[in-house]
């Protein structure tokens, strides 16, 4: 074992013993999960922070897999501003490949590493509850045009059940969700992955909420690595949005990320869900491989 890896090992030390029984809670997307190489890669990483004794829940979408599956199916699919329309059929689709394959491919790459990993979707446990997104005025980002929009069986959390989550933590279970979820009369909603996560982290008060994406953090200007945050506070990050600095996608994700610190979660960790030990980097040393946005 050569020299550094043992350094990289004492690094990994102080943090390994600060974590041990906190709660971290991590959205995979489509895309992290969808290549079987890459899906067994963060299997074993998720099973590294398992093992050192951190609780972690992790909750998954799968858009790019919804959109694969319903073009076979012959389900035509309508994306508005980046956000799709649930129809009745690709509600069905979307209960096949979240509740079904995305989810039993993640708690079998979890097998593969020796994890008691539980498939859950948001209806479970009542888990998510959720209610019907109401029609909106949106201005079409394509059109131009102002329309009133039915986005379908999409669902806006009202709520997050914690008693299951718990139950499973405290029994050394790795809970994975997907992002469905139901009003009380039993209506099933599709429902942003982004969005249970962060609530779910909320909810169990969680160390770290680290959204696995397809970038590997937050930058000033989108295409140029050397405006990459690697560190902020809630404060600097509000001056971004004050100050207009902050654009396009990264407004949203601002927003969100700040409501939720302001809420109880510690710090919130966008990485790259495509790179190799970017995880681990991230949770256990010093420069962390993202942009960290801190309490």
């Amino acid at each position: 074992m050569s020299e550094q890896r043992l350094e990289l090992l004492r690094e990994a030390l102080p943090y390994i013993q600060r974590f041990k029984n906190k709660t971290f809670v991590i959205k995979m997307s489509g895309k992290a999960t969808e290549d079987h190489a890459n899906l067994l890669s963060l299997a074993e990483e998720l099973a590294l922070l398992h093992q050192v004794g951190i609780r972690i829940c992790v909750v998954h979408g799968g858009g790019k897999q919804l959109t694969e599956l319903a073009e076979r199916l012959g389900v035509e699919q309508t994306i508005i501003n980046g956000r799709r329309v649930t129809d009745d059929a690709t509600l069905e689709v979307a209960k096949m490949v979240f509740a079904g394959k995305i989810n039993t491919e993640i708690l079998a790459a979890l097998r593969h590493r020796g994890v008691e990993a539980v498939g859950l979707s948001g209806v479970d446990g009542n888990i998510v509850h959720a209610e019907r997104r109401p029609p909106k005025e949106i201005i079409n980002q394509e059109t131009g045009e102002r329309e009133r929009i039915d986005f379908g069986h999409v669902g806006d959390v009202v709520g997050i059940n914690d008693r299951l989550l718990r139950v499973l933590l405290d029994h050394d279970y790795l809970p994975v969700i997907s992002s469905l979820g139901a009003d009380s009369e039993g209506r099933i909603f599709n429902i942003n992955a982004d969005t249970i996560a962060a609530e779910v982290a909320v909810r169990l008060q969680a160390e770290k909420l680290i959204l696995l994406s397809d970038v590997d953090g937050l930058y000033l200007r989108p295409q140029d690595p050397s405006t990459k945050l690697s560190r902020l506070t809630v404060e600097e990050a509000e001056a971004l949005l004050r100050d207009g600095i902050a654009t396009g996608g990264m407004i949203p994700k601002l927003q969100s990320i700040i409501d939720l610190l302001r809420r109880g979660v510690r710090s919130a960790h966008i990485i790259h869900g495509l790179t190799r030990n970017a995880l681990l980097a991230e949770v256990f040393t010093d420069r962390g491989t993202g942009t960290m946005i801190v309490a």
